[in-house]
């Protein structure tokens, strides 16, 4: 990271990113809709909810999703005025590929 790496940068952020996304709590769990404004709860931290907490198995298909995302938009990238953002694309893949212990894509 010291080297300012742009492309392991990109991968890392977008990873943590989808993941802090797949621990936020499900839409469903919010129930104070429609609730009277003299029973809504008060106090401190009463607005809270507890986030998901995701399996390491969640969690490596997460990154497994991330890594294909990648490949599939560099191998829809055919035209010559994309490769470089398609190569980019590659190496994202390969740096989060490396945290799973996958082989490098071609």
């Amino acid at each position: 990271m010291r080297a300012r790496d742009k492309a392991a940068v990109s991968a890392l952020r977008s990873a943590l990113a989808a993941l802090d996304n797949a621990e936020a709590v499900p839409v469903g769990a919010a129930k104070l809709r429609g609730v009277a404004l003299e029973d809504s709860p008060t106090g401190v931290g009463v607005t809270e909810a507890v986030r998901r907490e995701l399996s390491e198995p969640e969690m490596a298909d997460i990154v497994r999703r991330e890594i294909t995302e990648r490949r599939s938009v560099a191998a829809e990238l055919t035209a010559p005025t994309h490769a470089g953002h398609a190569a980019r694309l590659q190496e994202e893949a390969a740096v989060l590929g490396r945290f799973l212990d996958e082989p490098a894509a071609e």
